[in-house]
């Protein structure tokens, strides 16, 4: 990859995007990845109806897919957005958030930084929507 040609990254290790966006775009060493849900990504399927620990679960390893078809690793996280749908949510989300940072980031790494809101998502059965940023090398 050369320069500053912005190239589309797309895997089936996370679920295709809507028409309208890419899963992620890398510019240089800069990789963005689109906001997530807890989708199958073979099928699209919403998974894990009213379960949000294991909603985040799927959203952060269909991230995991994008930011890694990119050339890069969680690692290479520099910023993560959490899209929350209740307040009530909040410590289930972040435990799950936890394990995931403790099992791909090294001991005494750096955390990627992160912001976490509460909205109203796009589908119904969508309580977590999470997109990253990487920069890579």
């Amino acid at each position: 990859m050369s320069g500053n040609e912005k190239t589309e990254i797309r895997t089936d290790g996370a679920p295709a995007p809507a028409w309208t966006f890419s899963q992620g775009v890398r510019k240089g060493p800069i990789l963005q990845v689109s906001g997530q849900g807890p989708q199958d990504p073979a099928t699209g399927e919403y998974l894990h109806h009213g379960d949000v620990k294991a909603q985040t679960r799927r959203t952060l390893e269909n991230v995991k897919a994008i930011v890694e078809a990119g050339g890069a690793t969680i690692e290479d996280v520099v910023m993560f957005r959490v899209y929350l749908t209740k307040r009530a949510d909040f410590p289930l989300m972040n435990e799950v958030y936890a394990e995931f940072i403790e099992e791909n980031v090294k001991p005494g790494g750096v955390r990627p930084c992160r912001t976490t809101v509460f909205v109203e998502l796009p589908q119904e059965p969508m309580l977590v929507e999470i997109d990253a940023q990487a920069v890579i090398g």
